[in-house]
Order: C-alpha cells, then sequence, then structure tokens
C-alpha cells in the first residue's frame, strides 16, 4: 500500500475528506473518509459562511482518517475563490466572511471605477469582471466598515485561513489571490500600485506562495485534537485551478470545462491575454501552478439546476430571501424531484425552443430561480415554460448555447481551433448535458474524472512528495485511472 494524500475540497453546498494513493503501475486510487454540508448564515445583515461549522468539518475528517488507520503525509485544502477572512495583529478575525452572492456589492463596482477605469483594470489584473470579485467586496467594505480594514492586519483567503488554524502560519496562496483582481497578471504578485489607487492597506497583501509550497506541521493543539501529526501543503487552493490540473488532455487543441455550481470553460496559456477585445468578451486570466494561465470565462453551470431542484423540492437556498412565487405544473414540495428526474423531464420536453442568458446577474441569486427563468423568457418574448420539463429543457438549451459561444470567443482571441471538450467535475456525470454540448458545439465531449478538483489536489501534493515528476506524468496516471466517457455528436 502506498503512502496516503489527503484532498479537503470544499464546495458552495458540501465539504468532503477525499484520500489519494498510488498503487501497481503508477493507478491513482481514491476514498472518500467524510463529508459535511456547507451552509450559509444570515450574520450582522449579510448572507455568511458558518466558517465554525466548516473548521468543525475540516477536524472531523481528520479524525476519520485516524480512525481509519490511513495517516495522510501531507494535506491541502480547496476551496471556490473570491471570499476572504480579515485578521487582525493577534490572528484573530475581524468582522465576518460574507459570502459572495450576498448583495452588498450592488454598485460597488461603480466605487472602484471611480479610481481606475475598467479597461486599465482589466489590462493590469486579466481577472473578468464579476460583481463579486473580491475588489468589489472590499470596496463594499470600505464603504461600510472601514474600521475593519483599519483593525486588519492581514487578509486571507478562505483556504489560506484555514490552512493557518491547521498550522498556526499564514501564507497567501497564488492561484486564489488572482481571482481577487488586485494581482497584476504580469508581473504575478499583488499590484501594489492598484492597492494604492484604491486605499487598501499594503500590510494586508504579504508574499506569494505557489501551489507545492510547505505551509508547515500541524500545531500541537490540532495534532493532538486529531490524534497523528502531518503535513500541510498548499495545493492550487483555488478549486478550479485543482479542476483544471486534472484534465487528461494530450495536447493543446482541447478546451477544459470543469463543471459544477459554475460551469469554467477554457483552456491553458502560458501567458495572460489582456487585450481590449478579451475584456469585452469578459474571459479572465487566473493564475495557476507553475504560473500557467486559466484563460477562461465563468458560466452560471449547475446553479441554476440545483437551484430550481431546492426550490421545486420545498427548500429556500438563501437564507433570510422569500421565495416569489410561480405557475407551473407542480406545487413546490408536492414531490421530491432528483436530478435524474429533472434530466429525464427536460428529454421529454427536448422541442421546447427558449433561451436566456445563463450568464446574466440575474440568476446570480434570485429570489425563485423558477420565477427568474420564465421573466426572462416572457422579456425577451419567446414562449413562458409552464412545465418542469420546459423549464429543464430552457436551461439546458441556454448552458450549452453559453458553451458554444464560449469556444468561439476562444478561437478568436486565442487564433486556435479546438477539437474535442474535456468535462471534469460532478457535473460531468450529467450524461444528458453532456451529449447536449457535444450536438450543440459540433466537438466531442471526453466526461470525467468526476472528483476533479480532489483529484487536481492530491497532485500537487504527490508531485511534492515523489510520486509523480511532473503533470505530465501525473495526466497520464489520471487517464489510466479513471472511467473517462467519449460523447459524440449527434
Amino acid at each position: 500500500m502506498g503512502r496516503y494524500y489527503l484532498a479537503i475540497d470544499i464546495g458552495a453546498s458540501s465539504g468532503r475528506h477525499i484520500l489519494g494513493h498510488l498503487e501497481e503501475e503508477g493507478r491513482m486510487v481514491l476514498e472518500e473518509v467524510h463529508r459535511f454540508d456547507n451552509r450559509q448564515i444570515r450574520k450582522n445583515g449579510h448572507d455568511c459562511w458558518d466558517i465554525e461549522h466548516l473548521w468543525q468539518g475540516i477536524l472531523d475528517g481528520l479524525k476519520a482518517c485516524k480512525a481509519l488507520g490511513k495517516i495522510p503525509v501531507t494535506v491541502g485544502i480547496d476551496t471556490w475563490a473570491v471570499d476572504f477572512v480579515l485578521l487582525d495583529q493577534q490572528g484573530r478575525p475581524v468582522g465576518d466572511a460574507v459570502a459572495y452572492r450576498d448583495g452588498r456589492t450592488e454598485g460597488a463596482d461603480k466605487l472602484v471605477e471611480a479610481r481606475i477605469s475598467p479597461a486599465e483594470l482589466y489590462q493590469r489584473t486579466g481577472i473578468q469582471k464579476q460583481p463579486f470579485n473580491t475588489i468589489y467586496q472590499l470596496a463594499a467594505l470600505q464603504a461600510e466598515h472601514p474600521e475593519q480594514l483599519e483593525a486588519a492586519h492581514s487578509l486571507l483567503m478562505i483556504p489560506d485561513y484555514f490552512h493557518y488554524r491547521l498550522t498556526g502560519v499564514q501564507k497567501q496562496e497564488y492561484t486564489n489571490a488572482t481571482s481577487t483582481g488586485l494581482v497584476n497578471a504580469a508581473n504575478k504578485t499583488w499590484d501594489r500600485e492598484l492597492l494604492d489607487l484604491l486605499g487598501l492597506p499594503r500590510r494586508l497583501f504579504g508574499p506569494l506562495s505557489m501551489p507545492g509550497t510547505v505551509v508547515g506541521p500541524l500545531t500541537e493543539e490540532i495534532a493532538a485534537e486529531v490524534g497523528f501529526q502531518t503535513t500541510v501543503v498548499l495545493p492550487a487552493t483555488h478549486d478550479t485551478g485543482s479542476a483544471f490540473l486534472a484534465v487528461p488532455a494530450k495536447d493543446d487543441r482541447a478546451v477544459y470545462l470543469s463543471s459544477g455550481t459554475w460551469s469554467l470553460l477554457g483552456v491553458e496559456n502560458t501567458a495572460p491575454i489582456t487585450t481590449e477585445e478579451s475584456r469585452k468578451q469578459n474571459f479572465t486570466n487566473e493564475g495557476g501552478a507553475w504560473y500557467r494561465y486559466r484563460y477562461l470565462k465563468n458560466i452560471m453551470g449547475l446553479w441554476m439546476i440545483q437551484s430550481i431542484r431546492r426550490e421545486l423540492n420545498g427548500v429556500d437556498y438563501v437564507a433570510g430571501k422569500s421565495r416569489a412565487s410561480w405557475t407551473l405544473d407542480v406545487a413546490a414540495g408536492e414531490r421530491q424531484w432528483s436530478f435524474p428526474d429533472l434530466i429525464a423531464a427536460a428529454g421529454a420536453a427536448g422541442d421546447f425552443p427558449s433561451v436566456v442568458d445563463a450568464n446574466d446577474d440575474a440568476f446570480l441569486a434570485p429570489a425563485s430561480m423558477i420565477a427568474a427563468v420564465q421573466t426572462a423568457c416572457a422579456d425577451a418574448g419567446q414562449p413562458v415554460p409552464r412545465t418542469v420539463g420546459q423549464l429543464m429543457q430552457c436551461v439546458y438549451r441556454s448552458l450549452t448555447l453559453c458553451y458554444k459561444n464560449a469556444i468561439a470567443g476562444l478561437s478568436e482571441l486565442t487564433g486556435k481551433s479546438y477539437t474535442a471538450i474535456h468535462i471534469v467535475g460532478g457535473g460531468c456525470q450529467d450524461n444528458y448535458l453532456n451529449q447536449m454540448t457535444a450536438t450543440v458545439t459540433g466537438l466531442p465531449v471526453w466526461a470525467g474524472p468526476v472528483e476533479g478538483t480532489a483529484i487536481g489536489n492530491l497532485v500537487i501534493q504527490m508531485i511534492h512528495g515523489g510520486e509523480f515528476a511532473d503533470l505530465n506524468q501525473a495526466r497520464t496516471s489520471i487517464r489510466n485511472s479513471f472511467e473517462i466517457k467519449e460523447v459524440l455528436p449527434q
């Protein structure tokens, strides 16, 4: 039995601990040892992450490793991007970990644009404009709670904060830092001139560390609580950064699609593209391991489907927000809808023609996703979905049309034609979406591996641990270790 490595992968709805090790001929084997919910809570007027609940989930998963007698030699945490925790000089939190879907950033882009134009900001950072980017969160915080920035001594992204609580060592990891919109794309470090221009204290932003950097051992207190000692190693802490590492592509003509709550569609580049045309098409240049650039577009993704399912099952998905009314062929809570149920309903309504712009901010955090889709169809003069099947067919058509348009934009901006789509993450299990993606884009789809983010997290740890010589060898192992399905256009 090989040595164990532990990926703690925390997404918008849940976190899980996945142990990985290598068996004969370099085959990677995964084992999920613990899973816990992620949730938002309403606190001080904002939707916030329940940080203490997540921390307990992290500890419980480490204890589960001990109970199984499978002690990892290293551990690393990845999460979503853009959200952060401020710490004072004693390392204590200042304020709350406000969630990116909270409404506090409404209008914050105008505060930033009063100091720097969108064109210059993009030329510096290469990061697409999203209303929830860290740069806008900090602008909102400046307006609402300037005293918090005054009291803060450091800023840690969510996974950096949890690494700090495990080790007592504060490090700012590069891939997640780039999502803030405050890192200079060319220089690969915090843009100090931009920080000054925005009035953000330089002391919050320290040296950036690359994936593979050792953070340190567990503190004595944490080691005693979980029952073992191990070393924390930085993965690509931005979950998309980890997911892209797990794509088993053989050449640079493949488009990568990390399919989960968000659909992140793009390619890997060796240099950023920060042209005005790239900005207008809203592509982003996020930093990757070994200073690769993830050149991609954010598409709303399975969030729309997840939200519709919650509504149909009578569950409010955003604390503090009421659900709008709608007219459908079923009432909320009348039955419990599974994802296979929704897929079957979409297939039965295959001729429903309406589409919406899945990237519209109207779908970011609506009180009712169903009502938001119906309203968008009505406003565009299209048939309004009145059945669950019509609703789901509209969402699937809309997502795949966004994929097609994004790939066309990629080709235009990079000067390359693309021959395949590699889909990783939980969304690659949706065979209906895979088939529609292949058909609408006209490109073959390679679906898998499912646990892309956790695998990418483990790849960095295993390269650090000497299990793989480099990323190419790791990707060869991934191709040989996990099921990857080919789906052809119809």
